[in-house]
């Protein structure tokens, strides 16, 4: 930083939530299309199941529903490594035009092959999508605000969930399942050109690319500090290795491993949820209605989910919040095995949805305060990128299950994963503490995952 008038505070906006609004108004719309997108397969799996013409099985279902997130895992482990090569916002663009087109390739399908590829393409996107997001709000949240700031954004996966089931029960019914997937195609045509327009680029990545002047601007558009050479991410190829490798520092070199495998439990929730769902809610006796009725409930909790942890989190941490609601995720799976009375069965799925959607995101909102922001992107992106085997895993699990007429034991499934994505977070900071005791040389301090 200068003396000079131009780089005085008095010239910056304040860093508060009305300057960091834009950008997560932006990718608010986009993360809302990525969850109407995952959640529109299980809200119309029921129409696609009776349909003849299209020869789907629940053992093929739930392998499509396997190359989704295979696409995803693709695409978050990629998204993560070429944004800063190419930018944050271009790579953006570029995710929600591909899950655009991989919905309309599901519309056009005459065959389950067919579909599973269209599902893949989308996937691509919907991987790239969320790490650039994350990483996006968290650089413009506030300070001691990034739990709340990523409870706000990801209200809209869970609202976008709730606008795939209800697309489930409006449209399919009346006008068949394809017209939900041509629904899909819309973010091409409404988020990509508010995105082109309106969104900002990182700092941290137009420093990296050369462009100080530019990362200065927009770091004092939005009041923040302005990126040192430390803070952005190295170029190149050498670059992205040494980002990545930065990941298992002394501090982090434990706590990396534990992030995977309590997110790869997280996605083997939230996707195996989403996609079978109401086909277990059926097979439990429940009407085809109320059956996708339940992903629509579920959602909503997810939404207040959002907020209470975001909240919470900012004040009693990440870690802390993440492991509580795993175990209370566990705890709500094994009450939807039994057989509940309706009206019981949807307050248990809404307070369910409370604690399993916000307890993966609380996951990324403790890689906040684990790693150092030069490595906020590779991080997430392989935080991301790794738990989406858990994604793939999920609805191919429950497929196989349901192939043999056990979808029941999808529950007991469920529950576990939410057992030991608590135990792999709790451990978080334990983890640092020991890599820390064992680090020889000076590094910067990095705050406790607790306090994210």
């Amino acid at each position: 930083m200068t003396s000079s008038a131009h780089s005085a505070p008095a010239a910056r906006a304040p860093h508060t939530f009305r300057t960091v609004f834009p950008v997560l108004a932006l990718c608010w719309l986009a993360v809302f299309f990525d969850g109407m997108d995952v959640n529109i397969y299980g809200a119309v799996m029921p129409h696609m199941l009776d349909d003849p013409g299209l020869g789907l099985t629940p053992g093929t279902a739930g392998t499509i529903g396997s190359w989704t997130t295979f696409g995803m895992l693709i695409g978050a482990l990629t998204a993560g490594n070429v944004t800063d090569w190419l930018g944050r916002r271009p790579m953006l663009v570029a995710s929600v035009t591909l899950f655009s087109l991989g919905c309309a390739l599901c519309a056009l399908a005459g065959s389950a092959g067919v579909f599973g590829a269209g599902r893949f393409v989308a996937g691509l996107g919907l991987g790239g999508l969320m790490p650039l997001c994350l990483a996006m709000v968290l650089e413009f949240a506030p300070p001691r605000r990034a739990a709340l700031m990523t409870g706000l954004l990801m209200t809209s996966y869970h609202a976008g969930g709730m606008a795939a089931t209800g697309l489930g029960l409006g449209v399919a019914p009346e006008f068949g399942w394809r017209w939900v997937f041509w629904a899909g195609v819309l973010p091409a045509f409404i988020a990509v050109p508010l995105l082109l327009k309106y969104l900002p680029e990182s700092p941290g990545v137009l420093l990296a690319r050369g462009r100080r002047a530019e990362a200065e601007q927009v770091a004092d558009r939005f009041g923040l500090p302005r990126p040192t050479e430390v803070e952005a991410p190295a170029a190149g190829a050498k670059g992205r290795i040494a980002a990545i490798g930065a990941l298992f520092r002394p501090e982090s070199r434990w706590a990396t491993p534990l992030l995977w495998l309590a997110s790869f439990c997280g996605l083997l929730l939230v996707y195996g949820v989403s996609t079978w769902l109401p086909t277990m809610m059926r097979a439990n006796g429940y009407g085809l209605n109320s059956s996708v009725s339940f992903l629509m409930v579920i959602n909503a909790g997810g939404i207040v989910g959002m907020l209470i942890a975001g909240r919470t989190a900012d004040r009693f941490g990440a870690v802390r919040v993440s492991a509580i609601w795993f175990v209370l995720t566990a705890a709500g799976a094994l009450l939807l095995k039994s057989e509940l009375p309706l009206g019981v069965t949807y307050v248990v799925v809404a307070i369910t949805g409370i604690w399993l959607f916000s307890a993966q995101v609380m996951v990324y909102a403790a890689t906040n305060s684990v790693y150092r922001d030069s490595e906020r992107a590779a991080g997430l992106g392989l935080v991301t990128g790794v738990g989406r085997t858990g994604a793939v895993v999920g609805p191919w699990l429950v497929g196989a299950l349901a192939q043999n007429g056990n979808q029941s034991w999808g529950f007991t499934a469920f529950a576990l994963a939410g057992l030991l994505g608590a135990a792999a977070i709790a451990l978080v900071p334990l983890a640092i503490r020991i890599g820390r005791g064992g680090a020889r040389t000076a590094a910067p301090a990095v705050a406790e995952p607790s306090r994210a």
